[in-house]
């Protein structure tokens, strides 16, 4: 293969894995702790969206639990997060023939 070939090739693949990495940064995952008492929703970016936390446990004015269910939901929605921009990336490296990986975790 020709160097100008190979280099329009690697054009058009990071052309599409910034498409992809746009797409994926719009998508919405969640994650939930304390059987749903608190769910964190979260970007395909790692950007925390939303939290919502059930009104019965606010009542309940367990400050320390709904911090420990707030810190659980949100890192279940990251991980899921990370997750899913790995697979992603992962099925559209191969079809380039190129080894990506996502985020990983600091």
């Amino acid at each position: 293969m020709k160097l100008g070939d190979l280099m329009a090739k690697a054009r058009e693949a990071q052309s599409r894995l910034a498409d992809l990495q746009q797409q994926l940064a719009a998508r919405r995952v969640e994650g939930s702790a304390g059987g749903g008492m608190v769910t964190a929703t979260v970007s395909g970016g790692l950007r925390v969206l939303e939290i919502r936390i059930e009104p019965s446990l606010v009542a309940s004015g367990d400050r320390d639990m709904i911090q420990d269910l707030t810190a659980a939901a949100v890192n279940a929605a990251l991980a899921n997060a990370q997750q899913m921009v790995q697979e992603e990336l992962q099925r559209a490296s191969a079809s380039f023939g190129l080894p990506i990986q996502g985020p990983t975790e600091s």
